[in-house]
C-alpha cells in the first residue's frame, strides 16, 4: 500500500510539473507574440511622428518654400509656386486629419483564462467506469446467449469490458432477477476479456440450464463495479432454424411474408369484406395457415416467435403436414368439427380420445393467451375469461412464445420464452413427420425469433416432406 501510494504521489507531482512546463511554454509563446506586435506598432508610429515633425520644423517643405520666395525669374517662380501651393494644401489637410497609423492599445492581447481556470479547478483523479446497466429487453438466451448493456450517462468512459458468466445449479424458477440458489452452487466464473463493444455473444453452453451473467468496464483507472447479475435460462432443446414456407401462401390477398421468410402478416382481405356485406346476422371469419419449410422426424427441438399484441387470433403449434393440409382444405368458415371454442386449442382430440391428435395449437389473441383446461403451470398472472368464472384461464401474452417438441414422446410444451416458464403442455401424433404451424384468424402478425449466431448464407435444406399447393382450389 505504501509503495502504491508513493507511486501515485510521484505520478501526481509529475503531472503537475508537466502542466507547469506546458503553461510556461505557452506563456513564452504568447509573450513573444505580444512583443512582436509592440515593436511593429512602435516602428510605424515613430515613422509617422518623424514625418509630422518634419512638416512642423524649419525644414522640408517650409524650407523649400522660403527658398522659392527668393526666386527672381518670374516664369520659374509661378511654375514652382503652383506646385508648392498644392503640396502645402495637402500637407495642411494631412495635419488637420491626422490619425495614428497603428493602434497604441493592446485590447486584443488581453486574455480570458476563466475557462482554463475552471478546467484546472475541476482536475481530479481518473475514475473507473460505473457499473454497466444490462438491457434486459435485448438480452436473451436462444441458440446462444446474447448480452447487451450500456454505461450510465455520468460514467467515465471504458476502454473495454469484461463479461463473466457462470452456470448455476439448484435454481428454481430463475428469471430476471430471480435468485433462488443452492448453497452448493459453484463459484468459478468464466470470462470474456477485453470486449470492445457493448454486447457479447456466448456459445457452447448447456441446454436447459440457468446461467448468471455480469459485466464490468475498465479504463486507465482499472476495473469498475460489476453490473447487477442477470439470469438466463437456456432452451430445453436444440434450437430449430427454419423459415416460413412461401408455398403455403394460400390466400395472396390476405397473407404476406416479410423479407427472409421469418415475418408473416395476415389481414382480413377483400373476401371477408364481401362476405360481411352479404351477411347481416352472422360473422364470417377467414383462416390462413403457414408452416415451416422443414419437417421434423426425430429428436427434441425448440423455437420461439413473437405475436403482435394487436392480433385478433393467432394459433401457434405443430402438426402433421398432410393432416394440416386436409383440415385447411375444408371451406374457410371455421366449421371444422375439430374446432371447439371451449378447448382453447385445435388438436383433433375429438376424433379419437385414445390417440394423440395430429396437430396441437395454443391460441393467442388480443394480448392474451388462452390456456386449455388442465394448464396448472401458471399459478399467477392468470384469470378466468371475462364474464365466465368457469371458462378456461387466460394469461398475458408474453413478448416471445417458445415451443418445444419431443418427437419420440409426442409431446409439445409451450413456454414464456422470456423466462422459460411453462404455459401449457399438449400431445401430438408423431407417427408421421410434423412441422411448425401457424394459423391466423381474422388478421394478425408474428415474427420468428432470429438466431443469435451469424449463420452462413447457405441455401436452407430441402424439405423432407413435400406437398402440392392447393392455392388455386382453396382460393375459389
Amino acid at each position: 500500500m505504501e509503495l502504491n501510494s508513493a507511486l501515485a504521489r510521484e505520478q501526481l507531482s509529475q503531472s503537475v510539473r508537466e502542466l507547469g512546463a506546458s503553461l510556461a511554454e505557452r506563456q513564452g509563446a504568447l509573450t513573444l507574440a505580444l512583443e512582436g506586435a509592440r515593436l511593429r506598432r512602435g516602428e510605424a508610429l515613430l515613422a509617422q511622428v518623424s514625418e509630422r515633425r518634419g512638416l512642423q520644423e524649419h525644414g522640408g517643405l517650409m524650407a523649400y518654400t522660403q527658398e522659392l520666395l527668393k526666386e527672381t525669374d518670374q516664369p520659374c517662380f509661378v511654375q514652382a509656386a503652383r506646385i508648392t501651393h498644392n503640396r502645402l494644401v495637402k500637407a495642411i489637410e494631412n495635419m488637420q486629419c491626422f490619425s495614428l497609423s497603428a493602434d497604441p492599445s493592446f485590447r486584443h492581447f488581453h486574455m480570458d483564462a476563466s475557462r482554463e481556470l475552471k478546467v484546472i479547478s475541476n482536475m481530479e483523479y481518473i475514475r473507473a467506469p460505473l457499473a454497466p446497466v444490462i438491457d434486459t429487453q435485448r438480452t436473451l438466451a436462444y441458440d446462444q446467449l446474447f448480452l447487451c448493456w450500456r454505461l450510465p450517462q455520468d460514467s467515465a468512459p471504458a476502454w473495454h469490458f469484461s463479461v463473466e458468466f457462470q452456470q448455476r445449479m439448484g435454481l428454481t424458477e430463475a428469471g430476471w432477477g430471480g435468485e433462488v440458489r443452492s448453497p452448493n452452487a459453484p463459484v468459478a466464473w468464466q470470462r470474456l476479456e477485453e470486449v470492445g463493444g457493448t454486447s457479447a455473444v456466448i456459445d457452447r453452453l448447456e441446454m436447459d440450464s440457468v446461467y448468471v451473467l455480469r459485466v464490468k468496464g475498465s479504463n486507465k483507472a482499472g476495473f469498475g463495479e460489476y453490473s447487477e447479475e442477470v439470469y438466463l435460462h437456456t432452451p430445453p432443446a436444440p434450437v430449430l432454424c427454419f423459415s416460413l414456407d412461401s408455398r403455403w401462401g394460400l390466400h395472396a390477398d390476405r397473407l404476406a411474408l416479410g423479407k427472409g421468410q421469418t415475418y408473416a402478416r395476415s389481414v382480413p382481405g377483400l373476401s371477408l369484406l364481401q362476405a360481411a356485406d352479404r351477411s347481416l346476422t352472422s360473422c364470417h371469419l377467414t383462416s390462413d395457415l403457414l408452416i415451416g419449410d422443414l419437417a421434423i422426424t426425430q429428436g427434441r427441438h425448440y423455437w420461439a416467435c413473437s405475436v403482435e399484441p394487436g392480433s385478433y387470433l393467432v394459433k401457434v403449434g405443430v402438426g402433421q403436414e398432410a393432416k394440416l393440409q386436409e383440415w385447411f382444405h375444408l371451406p374457410q368458415d371455421m366449421a371444422s368439427p375439430r374446432y371447439d371454442p371451449d378447448s382453447g386449442h385445435d388438436s383433433g382430440a375429438e376424433d379419437s380420445p385414445d390417440s394423440s391428435p395430429p396437430f396441437c395449437f395454443l391460441t393467442m389473441g388480443m394480448g392474451k393467451v388462452l390456456l386449455p383446461q388442465g394448464a396448472a403451470n401458471l399459478h399467477h398472472n392468470t384469470h378466468s375469461t371475462h364474464g365466465n368464472n368457469h371458462g378456461p384461464p387466460t394469461a398475458p401474452l408474453p413478448p416471445r412464445l417458445g415451443v418445444c417438441l419431443d418427437f419420440e414422446k409426442g409431446r409439445v410444451t409451450f413456454y414464456d420464452a422470456h423466462s422459460l416458464r411453462t404455459l401449457w403442455e399438449g400431445h401430438v401424433d408423431c407417427s408421421a413427420p410434423v412441422c411448425p404451424a401457424f394459423c391466423f384468424i381474422g388478421g394478425g402478425a408474428l415474427q420468428l425469433q432470429e438466431l443469435v449466431a451469424n449463420r452462413s448464407t447457405e441455401e436452407p435444406p430441402h424439405r423432407r416432406v413435400t406437398i402440392q399447393s392447393h392455392a388455386t382450389n382453396l382460393g375459389n
